[in-house]
């Protein structure tokens, strides 16, 4: 006959003693392993970041118009641009533009040495640049260099925790437009071309914060409008020997373990210890002190005695 009714299982004595045991032990272990065993899920010393740092020889933002204005080309261009945490260098020549002259390649810029460097760790971020010799045409013109120039320079330097760098140089000559200017640090050297366009430049443009640095060597603002020659529009802006950084984030300062304060010591106080009171010093020398006469006076009594009690035996005899 099948019954409905379950007992309830009753737990074993000895395992029950058995599983306490393990418990326990287990419950030791974790205490002797005390606060060791934590400490390795928190990292002990917070790191910093990488900084950040950019370097480019020549960027251009031209909207070029072609003939008539029919048609409307935007000419993004960029020579040896590098950016970095990651160690970063460039040293082309040229930049071609594509679909401006019918289709084929136009060469915008061309130089005898151009170089562009960012590094970024830890420690520090930079980038520099370097161009030489180099001449940079616009679409439409490419006969008429918009400039020539000898050699430019520039560089930013962010490092963790410092005051960041930033330094741009323009040295030689500089033509635009077929015409030789001379450079202002004071403000932006305009030339103007009759028939051809204006073109601005800014000379050594540098800024920085308290974490970033960036400077350009030429900054060039272009309105060449030679429909007078049937060629084409051209505006916007060309950025020659650029460079920028951020410096990295300095590792997290960790505050101060604190020392154990050591417990003034106690001054021994000066205790006032009453002085013995002096004895008069009588025969310091022999040692003798005032009942000395006394006992020398009876010992001659005893003396003189003994010589009388011998005489009289003597004599008797």
């Amino acid at each position: 006959m099948n019954s409905n009714t379950f007992r309830t299982p009753v737990p074993c004595p000895r395992r029950s003693r058995r599983s306490r045991r393990i418990a326990s032990i287990a419950a030791a272990t974790a205490l002797a392993a005390g606060p060791t065993a934590l400490a390795g899920a928190v990292p002990a010393h917070a790191t910093g970041g990488d900084g950040k740092a950019s370097a480019v020889v020549l960027r251009a933002g031209l909207d070029v118009s072609l003939l008539n204005k029919s048609v409307n080309v935007p000419v993004r261009a960029s020579l040896n641009e590098v950016n970095a945490p990651a160690s970063a260098e460039k040293t082309a020549l040229t930049v071609d533009v594509d679909g401006i002259d019918q289709g084929r390649p136009f060469s915008m810029v061309r130089a005898e040495a151009a170089s562009a460097k960012a590094t970024a760790d830890r420690h520090k971020a930079e980038g520099r640049t370097h161009l030489t010799r180099a001449k940079v045409h616009l679409p439409g013109l490419p006969g008429l260099p918009l400039i020539e120039l000898e050699n430019v320079t520039s560089k930013a330097v962010c490092v963790a925790g410092g005051q960041p760098v930033a330094e741009a140089d323009v040295v030689g000559s500089v033509t635009v437009l077929g015409k030789k200017v001379t450079l202002s640090a004071a403000g932006p050297t305009r030339v103007d071309v009759p028939g051809v366009g204006e073109v601005r430049l800014d000379l050594a443009k540098t800024h920085t914060t308290s974490r970033t640095a960036a400077a350009s060597a030429l900054e060039l603002k272009v309105s060449v409008n030679p429909l007078k020659l049937n060629v084409a529009e051209v505006d916007g802006t060309v950025t020659l020997a650029g460079a920028t950084c951020e410096a990295p984030t300095p590792p997290a300062k960790q505050p101060p373990e604190e020392q154990p304060q050591e417990q003034p010591k106690e001054q021994p106080k000066d205790e006032t210890r009453p002085q013995a009171a002096t004895k008069p010093q009588h025969l310091a020398e022999t040692g003798g002190d005032s009942t000395t006469p006394y006992v020398a006076a009876g010992a001659v009594l005893l003396l003189a005695l003994g010589g009388g009690a011998l005489y009289v035996a003597r004599r008797r005899a």
